[in-house]
């Protein structure tokens, strides 16, 4: 690890020679075969489980520091490591190494009346920059996505993850190693200094192809504001769950209770709750008391307020707020498309739920709503790559350029175009 101190000139040099290793090493693993990826994967998932209690260490030193320094609930939520989630690191890696290989897959092809066979083929993207706050578990999930999609990455994690980070990167460059594939493959800033942020947002004289943040809102408003290449927008989690009138109440209360209570501080946790106004009598009380009970406090409209009085008054910056905390704000709203209505205008398009048995409201849901994942009658908890069958993710695009939903290895890929002739000319 670098000195804390070292001088703006010597993180710029230190920058531009990681995007320089970055830019190299990403021609070694275009081409790299799927065997060796694989190797590498398998090798970092066991380095990862043998050097545990390393990892665990740093982990605490990370921990200390950021109780010290009085990091949010949230943030700590998201820093903190246990012997479960190290070894669910490990096993995401592995979940990654049996993933199809996207690099060279065919995703179309076709004849023309000329004799012409196109095809249209994955490739890498390149080199990809990896912003992140907090979560030192994405040292890994970036890492194994960015190589199994071919691409070399520059991890840039939270300074009050710094410890915990460099001990999961030794173990993927151990890895690396073990496959004979470049370390520089994946490199992880040393540094703290917010500066390197702003070299990487720069593009390291063009060595960086695309720029994925996660954190939070006054992370990635810099990235968008700031970067010279192209950035996969990750904005916050304003999620919704929408308890339509035909809602079944034992599945509403566990669907909600999950969405909200699960995990607080990430980024697919529920922040309002809608409730069908034909459901007042049947279905308000009884969600809002369950979330009560299991100490989430409670944040009501002015219609709910009418029906259960005492609760604390939602403002209107409750609906535009992610608590990622044990707090939710609630509405009564006419049907589903008082809930569209709703969504519409405070969604931030992340997640969002319905719990519904009516078919052609959840179809209605499906239809006008324009987040990046929908859900019926499930948790938004499930908005995770993990959970839709790609290994981890880097995080969720709320954008719609290119990636969209959880990034995973198909999204860390461009494609190129293979045209095979047979001596044709264009008249």
């Amino acid at each position: 690890m670098l000195d804390r101190t070292v001088t703006e000139a010597g993180i710029e040099e230190l920058m531009h020679g990681m995007g320089a290793r970055a830019r190299a090493a990403s021609h070694a693993l275009s081409i790299a075969p799927t065997e060796a990826k694989n190797r590498a994967l398998l090798a970092m998932a066991e380095a990862i489980e043998a050097r545990r209690e390393e990892i665990l260490a740093a982990n605490a030193e990370d921990l200390a520091r950021a109780e010290t320094s009085g990091l949010a609930a949230s943030f700590i939520d998201r820093l903190t490591l246990s012997d479960k989630s190290v070894k669910a690191i490990a096993d995401g890696i592995r979940a990654i190494a049996a993933l199809k290989d996207p690099v060279g897959e065919v995703i179309a092809e076709w004849d023309r009346p000329n004799g012409l066979h196109i095809e249209r083929v994955r490739t890498p993207l390149g080199v990809i920059g990896v912003i992140y706050e907090s979560r030192p578990n994405v040292t890994a999930d970036a890492g194994a996505l960015c190589l199994k999609a071919g691409n070399a990455v520059i991890l840039r994690g939270g300074s009050d993850s710094l410890r915990s980070s460099q001990a999961i990167h030794a173990c993927l460059v151990e890895g690396l190693k073990t496959a004979g594939l470049p370390e520089a493959a994946i490199q992880l800033v040393p540094v703290a200094d917010r500066a390197a942020v702003g070299f990487m947002l720069s593009g390291l004289d063009n060595s960086i192809d695309v720029i994925v943040p996660r954190g939070g809102k006054s992370l990635v408003a810099r990235v968008q504001a700031e970067a010279r290449v192209p950035v996969f927008a990750h904005l916050e989690g304003l999620c919704h769950v929408y308890v339509d009138g035909s809602a079944d109440l034992e599945m509403a209360k566990k669907v909600v209770l999950n969405s909200k209570m699960r995990r607080t501080g990430i980024c697919g946790a529920a922040e309002t709750l809608l409730v069908d106004s034909a459901g007042i009598g049947t279905l308000l009380t009884p969600l809002v008391e369950m979330l009560l009970a299991e100490g989430c406090e409670v944040r009501a409209s002015a219609t709910v307020l009418k029906v259960i009085p005492g609760l604390k008054p939602a403002t209107d910056a409750d609906w535009r707020t992610e608590y990622l905390d044990a707090i939710i704000s609630v509405a009564i709203v006419d049907g589903v498309g008082g809930a569209i209505e709703h969504i519409n205008t405070y969604s931030s398009h992340h997640t969002e739920a319905i719990v519904a048995e009516d078919p052609k409201a959840v179809e209605r849901f499906f239809n006008e709503i324009d987040s990046a994942i929908l859900l019926h009658n499930a948790s938004t908890q499930f908005a995770d790559g993990g959970e839709f069958g790609m290994g981890a993710e880097i995080g969720i695009a709320t954008g719609k350029m290119h990636a969209r939903g959880p990034v995973g290895v198909e999204q860390l890929t461009s494609f190129k175009y293979r045209v095979r002739g047979t001596g044709q000319t264009r008249p």
